[in-house]
This record gives structure tokens, C-alpha cells and sequence, in this order.
């Protein structure tokens, strides 16, 4: 079971799933500032944690791996969300939230967005109400509206339009983190003047190779200005590219996360262990596919209520 303080009540869990941009396209902006994309997020089987039990108030204890990366934030947005949430459905009580936070911070996997949807998705069980949609989510962030329902999806316009992913053969994923945080409009400001087409995505990759070929033709626009201001990053991507079993690496959404393709979820397992480097944080399973699935951490439980 996680360390931490324990909260009162029956206690409820929900995995907040890391989020992957397998391709990421900046297609536009709008007149008020905003960069239209398209991109195809996926859900590797890692991520963070938030627990949640009745309480009078809203409040958030926040522990695990990186949780000093985030200690005195004075409006996280795991407490947004509920915020959010309880206002928009009118609900007199709070809650007691605990996030345990084991995917790195501004990496460029979504991690506060996962955070804040899994909340959204938590509470709208806890206090019996209708769940967020898209409408309630979208002011939280642009990643917030994909990671409502954690499975593969195309994401478009600033985050908010979602349509159906093509169909993914089960592969394997390794993600690294090189331990430095990016800032996200620091990459935008940075990154090179004009747009990208939409992608002509097919109905289904029916196998690794089509996968990873449909792929390299594609790319994500914002990962030559990040490693430009983090070029960290190269080292990261020139490690999974050494890789014998590597068959695509790139950078995820505004970096430092990269992540590399592997034939199985086992062969990326042994591979991140044997990439692992101080200071840098690494992963590796399967690449998508997680909707459903709990934790396999014994005491845990995704879907109900446990004492």
C-alpha cells in the first residue's frame, strides 16, 4: 500500500493513466493565441494515483516519487477539477484527495491532466453525480478532455475535439524522462514558423511493421525547439535509438518524455531496464490498451469502495 497519511472514511482509488503523443502536429492557431493540433495519444499502463474518501471540505495531500516537485503549489489542479466539478453539479459536500504522483512533472505525458481527470472521473462516483464531459474539462487544459476516458484517441482542434484511433496492434513502449522539466509555452514560443497537414491516419495499423512505418511518416512539431532549450533530450532519443529491438523513437507531446517502440510489451520492459541511467526515469510495457484495468498493487481497487 502507498505511504502517506490515511484518509478517513471508505476510500475510493483511480488510476490516472500517463498520457503518449505517438505523433504530434501543429495545424493552425486561432485569432485568440491558441495552436490547433492533431495527435494520437495513447495510454501506456503506468501513472499516477488519486484516492479520494467524504469530507466536509475539499482538501489534497499529495505524496509518492515527485510529489516535492509540487509541494507549495497554491492551486493544484487536481483541486481545480474538483472545484470544477462540484460547482458545476452542485454539490454541498467535499472530499478528501490524495494524489500519489509517480510520473514525472512537466514532462510532457500529462500528468496533471491525467491527475485532474481522474479526479473528475473519482468524484463524479463518490458523489453520485453525472460524470465531466468534454464542455466541463477543456478549461482545466487542453490534455484534460483526452484523458476523461483513457484509451487510445485523435485529438484535435486545442484539445477538445476527439474522434476514434485507428486500430493499434499490441506492442510494447519504453518512456524516459531525463529528470528536466520543459515549460510548455516556452516550447510553442519556441518552436519554427508554420503549420503542419492533418495526418491520413488508416482505419487500423494491422501489425508492428504498419505501425511503425504509418508513423515515421509522421512526426511531432514541437520536438526540435525542445531539444534546442533540453537537449538532454538528444541524449535520450540517441539511447533508445541504439537499441537493437528500438523500431521508432520520439519525443511525446512538449517533452522531455520520449518514448520508444518495441515489438512486445516484454521486450520494452527489458529494455527499459537495461536504459535506466541515474537521475533519469524509465518505464516500459505495453503501449495502449489500459482502459479498465487497476493497478496491479495489492489493496487497490479501480472501481469501488474499499475500507
Amino acid at each position: 500500500m502507498p505511504s502517506g497519511p490515511i484518509l478517513p472514511g471508505p476510500i475510493w482509488f483511480e488510476p490516472a493513466w500517463a498520457k503518449v503523443n505517438l505523433y504530434l502536429h501543429v495545424v493552425g492557431r486561432r485569432p485568440d493565441g491558441y495552436h490547433l493540433l492533431d495527435s494520437l495519444a495513447v495510454f501506456p499502463a503506468v501513472g499516477d494515483l488519486i484516492m479520494a474518501s467524504d469530507a466536509d471540505d475539499l482538501s489534497l495531500a499529495i505524496d509518492g516519487p515527485f510529489a516535492a516537485t509540487l509541494t507549495g503549489e497554491a492551486d493544484n489542479l487536481v483541486l481545480r477539477a474538483a472545484r470544477a466539478l462540484a460547482d458545476a453539479r452542485d454539490v454541498p459536500g467535499g472530499a478528501a484527495l490524495r494524489l500519489i504522483k509517480r510520473l514525472p512533472v512537466a514532462s510532457g505525458i500529462g500528468g496533471g491532466s491525467a491527475d485532474a481527470a481522474a479526479a473528475l472521473r473519482l468524484l463524479a462516483r463518490l458523489w453520485r453525480v453525472e460524470p465531466a464531459d468534454v464542455a466541463l474539462a477543456t478549461p482545466l487544459g487542453a490534455d484534460v478532455p483526452v484523458c476523461l476516458d483513457p484509451r487510445a484517441t485523435r485529438m484535435g482542434g486545442i484539445g477538445e475535439q476527439l474522434a476514434a484511433a485507428p486500430g493499434l496492434p499490441n506492442c510494447g513502449m519504453v518512456l524516459i524522462n531525463p529528470g528536466v522539466a520543459v515549460s510548455t509555452p516556452a516550447i510553442f514560443r519556441a518552436r519554427a514558423p508554420g503549420f503542419s497537414p492533418l495526418a491520413e491516419l488508416p482505419a487500423a495499423w494491422t501489425g508492428f511493421s504498419d505501425l511503425v512505418a504509418g508513423l515515421a511518416t509522421l512526426g511531432n512539431d514541437l520536438e526540435a525547439a525542445a531539444r534546442q532549450l533540453c537537449p538532454v533530450i538528444d541524449d535520450v532519443l540517441a539511447a533508445l535509438r541504439q537499441h537493437p529491438d528500438c523500431a521508432l523513437a520520439r519525443m511525446s507531446g512538449s517533452g522531455a518524455t520520449c518514448y520508444g517502440l518495441f515489438a512486445t510489451p516484454a521486450a520494452a520492459a527489458s529494455a527499459a531496464a537495461g536504459l535506466a541511467r541515474s537521475g533519469w526515469w524509465c518505464w516500459g510495457g505495453a503501449m495502449a490498451g489500459v482502459a479498465g484495468r487497476g493497478f496491479a498493487e495489492p489493496g487497490l481497487a479501480e472501481d469501488s469502495a474499499a475500507t
